[in-house]
């Protein structure tokens, strides 16, 4: 892993993202890339060519983002770490796409305002349009980093044939840090099958992924996201990894919200893999 972006709004969110950025940084050597996005009413800043900033309020609003990136970064990052920072004028979302696709980072990291449902930690903001579009993998974090470590992965997926451009995107990133790897398949009321036919669909899928040393796990739940969560909960997983359409997000695997019971704790940081 070699380039880590990192959306940040100053928001104790994106702080974590950028804290959780330090953590893999530090492991990997990678650099670290923090864009702001600043979306200004039309007529405050002229951003045409060879324009310069006119309005004195402006000049001290970006003076004081920039001190703020200034400040994150001596705060959260290592005297060593080799951490970049930009400003950018442009819609958040297409920003950060942008953004992206001119430094081609290994992977972005970005903090999420989710409640309790898993569905919040994805859905209805930037960071679930970024997941849903974006090519290069997505971590989204929504709580402190402060015990986070990369050890016991979960791989949530259906292990159709879609789903070996993600795995393989997957291995690369567990084989970085040397982490445990959990395979799960929920198991539901509504799509039923056999545990010796989940097997046999998984043993099939791994025929191209011969060195893939993993944990096969069946899991019984109510619901796709129940079980992800439960099962999560029980092996106190540190990360899950899902596999995402760009049409349709996480809505081909994820239908309905989680019960309100579930606590804030239980919401793990999610990888997401484009199919």
């Amino acid at each position: 892993m070699k380039k880590i972006l990192v959306p940040i709004d100053f928001s104790i969110q994106s702080k974590y993202a950028t804290e959780l950025a330090a953590k893999i940084a530090a492991k990997t050597d990678a650099e670290v890339f923090l864009l702001h996005m600043v979306e200004l009413p039309s007529g405050i800043v002229d951003m045409g060519a060879g324009s310069n900033f006119s309005i004195p309020e402006s000049m001290m609003y970006l003076r004081m983002v920039k001190d703020k990136i200034i400040q994150m970064k001596s705060t959260l990052f290592d005297a060593t770490a080799n951490v970049h920072h930009a400003i950018r004028f442009q819609n958040p979302h297409e920003g950060i796409l942008s953004y992206s696709k001119k430094i081609e980072p290994d992977l972005i990291v970005m903090g999420s305002k989710g409640a309790s449902d898993f569905d919040e930690i994805l859905i209805g903001s930037n960071t679930e349009k970024v997941v849903r579009t974006s090519q290069i993998p997505v971590l989204v974090v929504k709580n402190s980093p402060d015990t986070f470590k990369i050890k016991e992965l979960i791989f949530a997926s259906n292990f159709k044939e879609e789903s070996k451009k993600s795995f393989t995107m997957f291995l690369d990133f567990a084989t970085t840090f040397e982490s445990n790897i959990h395979l799960l398949i929920v198991n539901t009321i509504g799509k039923f099958e056999t545990t010796s036919a989940s097997k046999e669909k998984i043993a099939n899928f791994l025929k191209d992924f011969p060195t893939a040393k993993h944990a096969l796990h069946i899991y019984n739940d109510v619901s796709i996201e129940k079980g992800i969560l439960n099962f999560a909960k029980e092996i106190n997983a540190d990360l899950i990894a899902l596999s995402t359409h760009g049409r349709s997000g996480l809505s081909h695997l994820f239908n309905g919200s989680i019960s309100k019971n579930l606590t804030k704790s239980a919401l793990r940081p999610v990888i997401t893999f484009k199919i």
